[in-house]
Formats: C-alpha cells, structure tokens, sequence
C-alpha cells in the first residue's frame, strides 16, 4: 500500500485549548498515576495556589482555603488578595500569555510569568470555575473541558470579602487513571507555609503555618537528629539555612520565588559551591573535600529574584548560570559572617567534617582491598546478566529529549530460579538481571563500611556504578523482582533499607520500583486471564463461569518464559518506591527494621484487624 502524500492538507493548526489536551506533558508535565510528588495532578494544584500565594507575597491576603476531593480530584483553592480585576477574569483564566505578571509593578517576585498555568488547568478540567471578588461586586465564569459555558458579574449579596475562588475537577479522560495521595498534597501545603512564613493554609479544614519559615522545615526534617544550632542567614532576597545530621548522604530544600523547585538548580549549586569556599576561607590552614562538607548535611535555599528561568513549565528546577558567581559571592559572604558569628557551633561543623574525613579514608582503603579482592576472583560481576545499551546522563537523545538509555533497567530477583525466567523473558538490548543470594543482609544501624565488605551489596554497586556518585548509574531503571511470599516481601525490605539508607537520592528521583506480577491465573477451555488482584480475580471467574482453574501462583520461577514475557514489556506493572509519604525515614527504618523485636511486636498485635466472617 502505498504512504500517503505528504502535502499541504497534512498540515494542522490546533487551538489552544485543543493543543493543550492534546499535549498535557508541554504543559503539567507528564500525567502519571498520583503517586509521584511531581505527577501533574498535583501540578495542576500549584498552579491555583501559586497566583494565591503571589497574592501573600505582595502583601494582600494571609489565608488561603483550600478543599481537595482526594477521590476525585476535585479542588478548590479561595484567597483573600486583591481579586482578578472584573473585566478580565475570563481573559486571565482562558487566553494563553495573559496575565499581571510581565512587569514588575504589580508582582515583584513572581514565578508565574508566561501567562500559561491556569489556562492549562482550565482546558484539562472536566469543568473549571473562577469568581472573582473587588469592593463588593464579582465577576464569574464557568467552563467545561477549556470552553466557556457562561458567565456573569454583578454586586455581592453578602459582604464578602476581596479575593478569588477556583474550583476544578481534573478531566479523566485526557489525564487517564489517577490518584490524589493526601501525603502529597499536605506536604505541598506545607512546603508553602515553610517558605511564605506568616501564611495560612487551610486544608479541608486542617490549618497550616508556619512562625519561622525555614527554620521550621529544617527542625521538622532534622528533629532530633541535628548535631549543632542550624546556621540561619536571612536578607530581603535570600534565605539559607542549614546543619549536619548522622545521615549519609545529603539533603535539600530549594526555592526560586517561593517556588519549590525539587530539581534544584543553579542557586542549589551556588550554594554548595559557597559553602565550601566559605569553610576553606574560615581556617586556611584546613582544606575540607567538598564531600566531606557534604556528607550528612540537610540545609534549604530560598531566594527571591526578578524574571526567573525555569527549566520546563512545571518550575522545578532554575536555569541561570550568568547569576551563578553573583549568587555564589552573596552566598559566601553571608555564610562566612555567620560562622563568625557563632564560632562554638562553627567548632562543632568542622568537626563533624574532619571525623567525615578520616571515615572516607578509612573507607578508600576498604574500597582498595575489596577491589583487588574482586578482581583477584573474576573481572565481571558473576551474579549480573548485563543488557547491551545503559543510561547515560550526559548524553542526550535527540528524538527523544531525553538521557540515552532511558529506557534501561535492572531486575534485582532472589535466587536462580525467578533470575533464570527473567534472564530467558528479558529484552536483552535494555533489560538486565542481578541474582541475589537468598536474603541479603539487613543494614539498618551499620555503617557504610558494609557496602564494601559485604561481597553482595560490593557487586550491586559495582554493577549500578554508583560507588563514587550517581552520575555514572547504568541503569534508569531499579527494580525488586522478588516471590509474593513472605520471604519475597522480606528481601524488598531489605533492599529498600539499603537504598533509603545509603542511595536515598535514587528514591527520591523515582528510579526505584518493585515488580507486581500476577497472583492468580483464572482459565477456562476457551480464554485465560491473569490477576493481580483478589478483585480482578472475581472478576475473571465472572467472566470464566463456574468450574474454571484457578492458580496461585507462589513465586516467579512458577511462571515460564513466554508467560513472563508479557509481565515485563509494555504493559508491565511497577509500584514506586518512594520516602516523600514519611518525614522522618530514619525513624521509620530504624523501628521496622532495628533490634526493637518487643516494640514492633506490640505495635503489630495492636495494629491487627481481623475479618469477623473468618471465625
């Protein structure tokens, strides 16, 4: 058959209404399921607050009330600033590039400057609602699926005060299936509180704020953990605090314009860089590694500037490298004052970096021996079945956009048995297979001394390549392909200890999953169906009648090649794992997974709930 003609008529021009619908990722990112921070259901809620929140910022309204439907989605965001001026409230709402904010005279430090955001939750909403309140008169629309449907102004009936109300339902049928976690959306909310001190947030009743911004972030995340008074530097643009914990690892908590921008940026890296220089500049008779200063540290940035840059319209992460000497001047000079200013808890920093220090030398040499040890008995990793292509984070793929190798992964399954269906099932160009021994061990309370002692957890390591950072990871994929059984639900425990305690940074970028794979299989002469679920279970002996086969399946070695073909290509099933849901992950590990056996038995006994129709 021959290709059609490409030719004038195969040109398209769309609305953008129609644009948006049709291309939601440009615009909230990509839609997700809801159990990412970053999906574009919560996207679509920032969007709302955020014009609420540059209300705050500008002095006008210190409330803002917000209801979320977390089944449905459905949100409505109510402030008390100054109100959409009347005559524009359609306008400002529904036609791209409009908006207050391409000056500095009515928003001096605004991230929303495209004019883009709630135009995109009104043409992805089932319906989307704005009513606007000045001096005693309102100005309303109502939408549906990005088209307006009516609207109307006239005089308040009731005294109500200035300010605008938005109520949308996100449109299923563009964003497909999703969730709305409350975890997420309360962490948003208190995110906003953290940055905007003196801002109150009301969510479904529920109040939010916060007295000293930062300083509250950092006593929320730190808790006890903190060996020294946080350093707390504050001006009229910018806003750092930060302190050390026992924790590996770094991190976090950036802001452009009271915009949590989670991908950091070039303020984040302007900071870390001042920080450096302001310890080196501190002593010079000491000379700290960077990642001596590093290793431990939990700190947050806020900084307030005329006509951001953002990578991509969800704003989480700042492109301007020309600010970056200024910023890292700024930075350092502020660091370096209070430092000064507080040499007893300054003495206790450096302290914690040069104990840093000698655990890293003390490791490299632990490194050194596990390395010659491993060479010495083969020069590949004999538990790996390694794919041809591997993610490179420094190369870009043109087609895509994306890294090269974004497609890759690694299935970490227990035993030869699940790991030989995988190695047969896998796509060998992007899929690889790492064989545990049985269960791996537990590292909650041990030190990072074990990543290289233990030839297991060395091999994992060496086969990621995240030995001496994440840049180099093969893999954007990791995934625990473990039974559906205790044992099998016990390794992915461990495995996630491991990865919470000593690569939290890939869970938090969402490289981290567990495999779902089929519980039952339901069959009759004529059609087979596999079930996940005991709900897709009933529902495929519904559609098998009475005296159909049903499986259950234990583990995955009881699933052959072909039929694990299926569970891992297009159509595969992988659950997230994520931290964002616990404030305090330290905690959470060290009780599920500490020596504490009495503690956690009590609290599983009194956390039972039984089914009366069992006995």
């Amino acid at each position: 058959m021959a290709k059609e003609e490409y030719g004038a008529e195969s040109i398209k021009t769309l609305d953008p209404v129609t644009h948006i619908r049709t291309r939601p990722g440009m615009y909230v990112g990509e839609p997700g399921n809801g159990t990412m921070y970053h999906d574009c259901i919560y996207i679509l809620m920032k969007e709302v607050i955020d014009n609420s929140i540059d209300e705050f910022v500008m002095g006008a309204g210190k409330k803002i009330d917000v209801k979320v439907d977390y089944a449905t989605g459905e949100t409505s965001v109510r402030d008390y600033g100054r109100g959409i001026p009347l005559e524009k409230v359609v306008d400002c709402v529904s036609q791209m590039n409009t908006g207050g904010k391409f000056d500095n005279e009515n928003f001096q430090f605004s991230a929303g400057m495209n004019g883009v955001g709630t135009k995109a939750v009104n043409a992805l909403s089932e319906f989307f609602e704005v009513r606007a309140f000045r001096n005693g008169e309102f100005s309303e629309a109502y939408f549906e699926e990005g088209r307006l449907k009516s609207k109307k102004r006239g005089k308040c009936k009731t005294n109500e005060p200035n300010g605008t109300f938005i109520r949308y339902k996100p449109d299923a049928k563009v964003l497909k299936h999703f969730k709305t976690r409350e975890e997420h959306v309360l962490r948003r909310m208190k995110m906003y509180c953290y940055v905007n001190a003196g801002l109150t947030i009301n969510l479904n009743g529920q109040r939010i704020c916060s007295d000293k911004g930062l300083a509250d972030l950092i006593a929320d995340e730190a808790q006890y953990e903190k060996l020294y008074a946080p350093f707390h530097v504050k001006t009229k643009t910018l806003e750092i605090i930060f302190t050390h914990t026992n924790r590996f690892g770094e991190e976090y908590h950036s802001f452009v314009n009271v915009q949590y921008t989670t991908d950091g940026g070039t303020h984040l890296t302007a900071f870390k860089e001042a920080l450096t220089k302001a310890l080196n500049d501190y002593d010079p008779k000491k000379k700290f590694d960077g990642d001596d200063i590093r290793d431990g540290l939990i700190g947050a940035v806020s900084i307030r500037i005329m006509n951001p840059v953002f990578e991509g319209q969800t704003k989480i992460k700042m492109v301007m490298n020309e600010l970056r000497a200024e910023l890292v001047q700024q930075m350092k000079k502020e660091i370096e004052t209070a430092l000064h200013r507080a040499p007893a808890e300054t003495d206790k920093l450096i302290a914690k970096i040069e104990e840093t220090g000698k655990i890293r030398s003390q490791l490299n040499t632990i490194k050194k021996q596990a390395r010659e040890k491993s060479q010495a008995i083969s020069v590949r990793v004999p538990q790996l079945k390694d794919c041809k292509n591997h993610l490179r984070l420094d190369k870009v793929n043109k087609k895509t956009g994306k890294p090269e190798g974004d497609d890759t992964m690694i299935f970490l399954t227990e035993g030869q048995s699940a790991g030989g269906t995988l190695g047969q099932a896998r796509d060998a160009a992007n899929q690889a297979v790492f064989f545990l021994r049985g269960k791996c061990l537990n590292t909650c309370g041990l030190n990072k001394d074990v990543l290289y002692s233990n030839a297991e957890f060395f091999n994992l390591i060496k086969t990621l390549d995240v030995d001496e950072n994440l840049e180099h990871l093969r893999y954007s994929k990791i995934i625990f392909a473990t039974d559906a059984d205790v044992d099998g639900l016990h390794i992915r425990n461990l495995l996630t200890t491991f990865f919470m305690r000593f690569y939290r940074q890939l869970v938090t970028d969402g490289r981290v999953y567990i495999l779902e794979t089929p519980l039952f299989r339901v069959r009759n002469k004529k059609e087979q169906h596999y079930c996940f679920s005991d709900k897709e279970r009933e529902e495929a002996i519904k559609k098998c009648g009475k005296g159909c086969e049903i499986t259950r399946f234990k583990g995955l070695g009881e699933l052959n090649a072909k039929e694990f073909k299926d569970f891992i290509g297009e159509d595969m099933r992988l659950t997230p794992v994520t931290c964002a849901d616990d404030m305090d992950v330290e905690k959470t590990i060290k009780f599920y997974m500490g020596n504490n056996t009495p503690e956690r038995k009590e609290y599983i006994m009194n956390s039972l709930v039984c089914d009366a129709s069992e006995f």
